[in-house]
């Protein structure tokens, strides 16, 4: 019980410090990440939030995970969730400030990415399953067999373009976060020692199945009483 506790501390520890780091990018006004100027074109249409808009597609990811054969984690849930949760609270309070020098800016955006390659590590270490929109990256490529770059980058330019012409902020810090945002998490991952490769996910499918091996044992010791 207690390192199931821990582990869901990290998990949304994890999940704060990312959306904290999100919106340290989208507080720096230098143009925002591509699913972020999908989410802002999302915001700008229909009246929500930037936070509400992430979750809406989120869930439409996760679906669309599932469809293409993709397993979901506890993670992956609470990922489509808590990040759309805790960027509303950050921005609706005014938590994160707003800068008018271009040199704070730009810090600021550094500072951002880095703190989402900081919480990639808390959140994808827990095993729980990965976000939505990797689930999504890592399925297309199982399916098309093309490679993860060229999978990512389709996927984000899409996203880019749908979002732009929904009304998105883009500048010349979306091309610095698509360019970069890789290496800063690669960067925070050296830093804490962690291979995403060793990492060995649970997903609900899993739980699921030990439930069933729960009660198919408990039917078989019924039978023998």
């Amino acid at each position: 019980m207690k390192k199931s506790l821990l582990v869901l501390i990290r998990l949304f520890v994890g999940l704060f410090i990312y959306s904290l780091g999100i919106v340290f990018t989208i507080n720096a006004n230098l143009g925002l990440s591509p699913w972020d100027v999908f989410h802002q074109g999302i915001s700008k249409l229909t009246g929500i939030t930037m936070g509400q808009a992430s979750i809406i597609a989120g869930l439409f990811i996760v679906i669309l995970d599932w469809v293409l054969g993709e397993r979901v984690g506890i993670a992956t849930i609470c990922n489509m969730l808590f990040i759309g949760i805790f960027m509303d609270l950050l921005m609706l309070n005014h938590l994160v400030p707003v800068f008018n020098s271009m040199i704070i800016r730009v810090i600021m955006m550094l500072i951002g990415m880095f703190i989402i390659g900081v919480a990639s590590y808390f959140y994808i270490g827990v095993g729980l399953g990965s976000g939505p929109r990797d689930g999504l990256m890592v399925a297309i490529t199982k399916k098309t067999g093309k490679s993860v770059r060229l999978v990512r980058n389709c996927i984000e330019f899409v996203v880019l373009v749908i979002g732009y012409f929904l009304g998105g902020a883009v500048g010349f810090g979306t091309l610095i976060m698509v360019v970069c945002g890789g290496y800063f998490v690669q960067f925070a991952f050296k830093i804490f020692d962690f291979d995403v490769r060793k990492v060995n996910h649970i997903f609900i499918n899993d739980y699921v199945d030990f439930i069933k091996n729960m009660v198919k044992e408990d039917k078989k010791d019924s039978t023998v009483d």
